[in-house]
């Protein structure tokens, strides 16, 4: 952490815990035969892109979700599954984040969407009494609001331009390697953080800070 000043850190599988195959159960008992295909599919042909991106609306989504699942099943039964894969925010995490918030500057960059913004500041409200992630940052930056996400380079940037960071001096922390690999593309350090390891074990002497 020497030169460090500033901490950008990802969402889910960092401070928010995830199980995609719930997901991916969830959407099966709604008739959807192989959540996996469809959701490589629908990658391809760029509607969870979109999605993050901000460019399709939470309408268009469900309309398109509504397509592979049985008759008669509701938007809210689509919203639900979509968002089985939030999970929970260990006490431990956020914790170390309010620590972190008194000797860096920190921000949040997650690749997120509308449906899922609102789930998990509910479950942030719900079970620690906190209304929004915003309360851990100096600032949380989510690819729908911005229009880029990760790992395109733009998408860093918006923090480092809007915050002057020098990115020598800025640590970026993310369970995933393309966005690791994206970050150090426009300079910043970077942390790939793998399970079994979580932030706690990064910032092990942060107590005593």
């Amino acid at each position: 952490m020497q030169g460090i000043k500033h901490i950008i850190f990802d969402l889910g599988g960092v401070i928010l815990n995830l199980d995609y195959q719930r997901t991916f159960t969830a959407f099966e008992a709604l008739g959807v035969k192989d959540f996996t295909g469809l959701y490589n599919q629908f990658k391809g042909s760029r509607l969870f892109d979109e999605l993050e991106t901000g460019h399709v609306s939470e309408n268009v989504f469900l309309q398109e979700m509504q397509k592979h699942v049985t008759p008669g099943v509701t938007d809210q039964q689509i919203i639900d599954a979509w968002n089985a894969m939030l999970l929970d925010f260990p006490l431990q995490r956020l914790q170390l984040l309010q620590q972190l918030q008194l000797h860096y500057n920190t921000y949040l960059l997650s690749n997120t969407n509308a449906i899922h913004l609102e789930r998990f500041n509910q479950i942030l409200q719900e079970s620690r009494g906190i209304p929004s992630l915003a309360a851990f940052f100096n600032k949380a930056y989510y690819s729908h609001l911005i229009g880029y996400r990760k790992p395109d380079k733009e998408a860093y940037q918006v923090i480092i331009d809007e915050h002057q960071l020098n990115p020598a001096e800025t640590l970026f922390i993310d369970d995933l390697l393309q966005n690791i690999e994206g970050a150090r593309a426009v300079g910043l350090q970077t942390i790939h953080l793998q399970a079994p390891k979580t932030i706690a074990d990064i910032f092990k002497p942060a107590a005593s800070l």
